[in-house]
């Protein structure tokens, strides 16, 4: 396992990462800023740098499954079975969960750093946001909903773990959640699954769901990382847009 390992930092020393790094420091605020607005400072300077820490993170975590994919290439099922469950199969559901991840933090990003940039927008503006855990997509819709650049945001988000992504990597995250999820490059899951029909009728399925090969995985986890990038532009137009307003009260 030793030599498995130096073959992974040899791969992943001369491997290209797919995509490019977000950014951080991007965003300037006006000087001095009104004391109204230091939650709204002190959240942007967080959710802006975590954001770019977890889209940061899964780009990491594409380019280790890829420098994986080269030690494992080769060799006897033995010798890959073990180097899977060691290695390969917890940075792959590390990255397979990223995309979920990193829209649901978007989504909390923006209702959050939107109501408190209402007050510009609402003449008797109310700190009615729900709670952090009841924060949702059609939470954001609402707050958000002022707004310009939010639009084209959304369409953005919408693409991050979107139905695509659940079909090449064949509903993952949700059966690892709930069920059995496919096996990482070997091993078979699913040999029994329970079905009804129509009028309640019960029947049993024999077969398997396949294992997910990691040059698969790559393909979608690397559309996933450049979804996640475009997005990231427009959360930065979106903040610009309210620092602008925020500049003119």
């Amino acid at each position: 396992m030793l030599n498995a390992y130096k073959q992974f930092l040899g791969n992943r020393a001369t491997i290209s990462p797919r995509g490019q790094l977000a950014p951080y420091g991007w965003y300037k605020l006006p000087s001095p800023l009104p004391s109204q607005w230091m939650a709204y400072s002190q959240m942007l300077s967080e959710h802006s740098r975590e954001l770019a820490n977890s889209i940061n993170e899964l780009l990491r975590y594409i380019t280790n499954l890829e420098a994986w994919q080269g030690v494992i290439d080769g060799k006897d099922d033995d010798e890959k079975h073990k180097i899977i469950i060691e290695f390969v199969s917890p940075f792959a559901t590390l990255a397979i969960n990223m995309p979920y991840v990193i829209r649901s933090r978007f989504i909390y990003s923006v209702a959050h750093l939107c109501h408190q940039a209402n007050k510009i927008k609402q003449t008797k503006w109310v700190d009615n946001l729900p709670l952090d855990d009841k924060i949702y997509f059609a939470t954001a819709d609402t707050y958000c909903a002022l707004w310009k650049r939010y639009k084209k945001l959304k369409l953005a988000l919408e693409k991050i773990s979107n139905k695509k992504f659940q079909s090449d990597t064949r509903n993952f995250r949700h059966k690892y959640n709930h069920r059995y999820s496919p096996r990482i490059e070997l091993g078979l899951t699913e040999l029994v699954t329970r079905h009804v029909g129509d009028k309640s009728k019960v029947s049993y399925r024999f077969g398997h769901t396949k294992p997910l090969k990691i040059n698969r995985l790559l393909l979608a986890l690397t559309e996933q990382h450049a979804n996640c990038l475009k997005a990231f532009g427009e959360y930065r137009e979106l903040i610009n847009e309210h620092i602008l307003a925020i500049g003119q009260a």
